[in-house]
């Protein structure tokens, strides 16, 4: 089955993942939907890391079924990953290069069209032209992640997966990421985002769910959430779980 009739842009049933006897990821169910913002909270080990690797299709399902944009990710890996534009807690930034030549060596892996405009273009959008020329060893944390959404952002896809991106951001960092979430998530792009900070995490989502170890164990809309305490709930939750 290459393809399936569905709304969600990603879209899994009964995923696993298995290292060894281990199983990092236990039955997970997603119907994500295009323009959607989700934000993924469970504790350190929980597996949200391991969610993001095998949505991204950097590691392989060892059970269940995969969709990105309707095409299967077992039978579609090429076509999925030019919908994907991943960020890690880790930029994987190559350091004695600029902010300018980091981005022309990704968009020349993808092929990208116009690719000094288009560079220039998504330097702007991060706001990080006036270091374009810059080497990013003296970029601060907060730069580095930025430049690392700029080259995620290089070749147009249509899901963002960012894993623990707060992760070393000081709070005037925090504040320059949150605006640059709300306009990306404005431009109709689909977030999926990991943390194990409640208080950043619910500033700004359209859902959100709880993972611990492997499993979802808690899903809810922002309309669903109305009135909740959500941080309360949430840590009941993980208490039940542990």
């Amino acid at each position: 089955m290459g393809q399936i009739d569905t709304d969600a842009i990603i879209f899994a049933r009964g995923l696993e993942k298995t290292f060894g006897y281990n199983r990092a990821l236990k039955a997970i169910d997603l119907d994500i939907g295009r323009g959607e913002l989700w934000v993924f909270f469970g504790p350190n080990g929980a597996g949200k890391t391991t969610l993001t690797a095998v949505l991204s299709t950097l590691l392989k399902p060892s059970g269940g079924e995969l969709y990105i944009g309707g095409s299967a990710v077992t039978e579609s890996h090429a076509e999925v990953r030019l919908q994907i534009g991943l960020v890690s807690h880790q930029t994987f930034l190559y350091n004695d290069l600029t902010a300018f030549e980091n981005l022309l060596f990704y968009g020349r892996l993808y092929d990208v069209a116009d690719l000094t405009d288009s560079v220039k273009c998504i330097l702007e959008k991060v706001g990080l032209t006036r270091w374009a020329h810059q080497r990013v060893r003296i970029f601060s944390r907060g730069m580095q992640q930025r430049l690392a959404i700029a080259r995620a952002l290089l070749h147009d896809p249509q899901i963002l997966l960012l894993d623990e991106p707060y992760t070393g951001l000081d709070q005037h960092a925090i504040r320059q990421f949150q605006r640059l979430l709300d306009a990306l998530h404005s431009e109709k792009r689909t977030i999926v985002l990991t943390t194990h900070d409640i208080d950043l995490g619910v500033t700004l989502y359209t859902h959100l769910a709880v993972i611990v170890r492997g499993r979802i164990i808690y899903k809810a809309s922002r309309e669903e959430l109305q009135g909740i305490d959500f941080k309360g709930l949430y840590f009941r939750l993980v208490k039940e779980v542990a």
